[in-house]
């Protein structure tokens, strides 16, 4: 079997068959031991990685794995893996604490990608772990919720513009003095809990941007989320305005912003004047 849309479809799926008994229960929030991605596991996170590696295993797929709670391991042949370049970079839970908690937004996130950069995303999918619904792009072939077509939206400041915010408690307050004027232009802040679930929000048009300033934010967590943006017609970059094309890795942190196409410009400019 190849690494098609259908195939990660299939592996997100395994995923929401082992978790959906679990959510919101004490049993999902046991804590467990410190993961890879940096945060204490829980019972939850596990069983969706578990899930998708023995997946992986019984497919006989050769590949190399980057996954939030084990880090990195090789799937099948190393050799092989190596000499084709696969690998998948997976977010088995993204929004654990809301998960274990039952607030109603979690997804997987996967990525797939021939090489060893960010600019080597192939595909992903990103499955919402409520409502099943898929999200999913092909690098150059658009971005789809379910089987249709979804765009970025085209507002801009003058009209009612949703966004979504993460700041590090680390300078908080600075921080927030320092975006306050931009803030104050957008029409309502959002916190949500799952970065791939909102920069798929983005790419369907159903807000406007994204500014995530916490330097912890994890590849893993984004990865998926961050192709299905860009063929939506949004972007992602850099605090500094660039491009984000590092190398992939269980240890790949970074802030970002995204975005629609018209606010682009906008918010490059504004956060690099406050240096946040």
């Amino acid at each position: 079997m190849d690494f098609s849309i259908d195939f990660l479809k299939q592996l997100a799926t395994k995923v929401y068959d082992v978790v959906k008994p679990l959510l919101g229960t004490k049993e999902a929030a046991q804590k467990s031991k410190r993961g890879a991605g940096g945060d204490i596991s829980m019972h939850i996170d596990l069983v969706a990685e578990d899930a998708i590696v023995k997946f992986l295993e019984k497919e006989n797929m050769n590949l190399l794995l980057i996954s939030e709670e084990l880090g990195e391991k090789y799937i099948g042949d190393p050799e092989k893996a190596k000499i084709n370049q696969n690998v998948l970079i997976v977010d088995p839970l993204d929004g654990s604490n809301n998960a274990a908690r039952g607030v109603p937004y979690y997804s997987v996130s996967i990525a797939y990608a021939v090489g060893n950069r960010v600019s080597d995303i192939k595909k992903a999918v990103v499955l919402n772990l409520i409502t099943k619904d898929i999200y999913c792009a092909e690098k150059g072939g658009g971005a789809y919720y379910n089987d249709t077509p979804i765009y970025v939206s085209d507002l801009d400041l003058s009209q009612k513009c949703f966004f979504e915010l993460n700041l590090p408690m680390k300078n908080l307050m600075k921080n927030l003095q320092k975006l306050t004027p931009l803030i104050k232009r957008f029409h309502r802040i959002r916190i949500l809990g799952s970065c791939a679930l909102t920069l798929c929000q983005i790419a369907s048009g159903n807000m406007e941007a994204f500014i995530n300033l916490r330097e912890s934010n994890r590849l893993v967590d984004v990865a998926a989320g961050m192709l299905i943006l860009k063929e939506a017609g949004g972007e992602i970059f850099s605090l500094n305005g660039g491009n984000i094309d590092i190398e992939l890795s269980i240890d790949a942190k970074f802030p970002f912003i995204a975005c629609n196409a018209v606010l682009v410009s906008l918010l490059k400019e504004e956060l690099k004047l406050k240096k946040c």
